[in-house]
């Protein structure tokens, strides 16, 4: 069956948007690809570690040289030894006197390495969304546990939640196991969010007393949020706080309908986190390429830090437009 019959909507009434910038956001797009390299006086005197003042061996590479080769390679999809080769190429053709971190440091310290956020600028209070998608990881793959009838103990997924404002920036992240829980991470993906949340949008998974609760301590006086409430759900009580919007939501539902409710709540506004999860899939990839844990979550925090980078170039505007 083709995709568009599938469709509740009919197509002829389906929202056309028109964007309105087309040469700035084509701009931003080349620059995305933009090759050139250069390395700043700061970041050539800060290549080399400094000494750590204790016995023993010393680092030779500070966190500044790891971050950079580490980055490199996510944006462009290379093995530890290709970024190797990679790097101590742009070295030498910018002729500079730095030695190359190899490949084999270069996993070691991605485990332990600290990954500073890129901060994005903030216009006041934000409007949010929360999700989450899966990352492959090396592991024995659905096709092997099909064809072999195992139980496939080692997961081969790993879940990246992703809280997305307006404008399409990753205000927060964190990578989890497949078996986490949606609300419960989402509570703490609020809790990294230093500017005011005056608006939120998410799916049912985040539909807990514990969520509302931690949007009322992470929000404006006037949050507005619009989560559906289950299937079953009926008014509860006590009201505290936050907690009546899901009563009033579950109301209206009664009222109006569920799709109806959806239309008027501007719930379909959580399609800004698929939209987000899409473009980080598109720009990193679906796949993790480390192999333990902790190696995993810096590689995820990179990948953020390289999407919000592209994000902060240029974003197309788009407006509705009447068919």
């Amino acid at each position: 069956m083709d995709a568009r019959t599938k469709s509740k909507v009919n197509p002829k009434y389906k929202t056309k948007y028109r964007v309105q910038n087309w040469a700035a956001y084509e701009q931003s797009l080349r620059c995305r690809g933009d090759l050139t390299v250069w390395f700043d006086e700061g970041a050539i005197g800060a290549w080399n570690a400094s000494s750590s003042g204790l016995p023993g061996g010393q680092r030779r590479y500070s966190n500044l040289a790891i971050l950079t080769a580490l980055t490199l390679r996510t944006v462009y999809h290379l093995a530890l030894r290709q970024t190797e080769g990679f790097v101590a190429s742009l070295i030498g053709l910018m002729g500079l006197e730095l030695e190359t971190p190899d490949h084999t440091t270069l996993s070691r310290r991605s485990g332990t390495l600290e990954v500073p956020k890129f901060v994005g600028r903030h216009d006041g209070p934000i409007h949010l969304v929360i999700d989450s998608t899966g990352l492959k990881i090396v592991g024995d793959g659905e096709w092997h546990a099909y064809k072999h009838r195992s139980s496939n103990k080692r997961r081969s997924w790993r879940k990246l939640h992703l809280a997305v404002r307006d404008g399409g920036f990753i205000e927060a992240s964190v990578l989890t196991d497949s078996r986490a829980d949606d609300a419960t991470v989402g509570e703490d993906l609020l809790g990294k969010i230093v500017v005011p949340v005056a608006s939120f949008r998410g799916d049912g998974a985040y539909d807990s007393r514990a969520f509302y609760a931690a949007l009322g301590r992470a929000g404006t006086p006037d949050i507005d949020i619009v989560i559906p409430p289950r299937r079953k759900a009926s008014p509860s009580r006590p009201v505290e706080g936050t907690w009546q919007q899901r009563n009033e939501a579950i109301d209206r539902i009664a009222q109006v309908g569920r799709r109806q409710w959806r239309k008027q709540s501007g719930a379909h506004q959580q399609a800004r986190a698929e939209n987000g999860m899409f473009r980080y899939k598109q720009i990193v990839g679906n796949r993790l390429r480390a192999r333990t844990f902790e190696r995993q979550k810096r590689e995820a925090m990179i990948g953020v830090n390289i999407v919000n980078r592209m994000t902060a170039l240029g974003m197309p505007r788009s407006q509705a437009i009447m068919a």
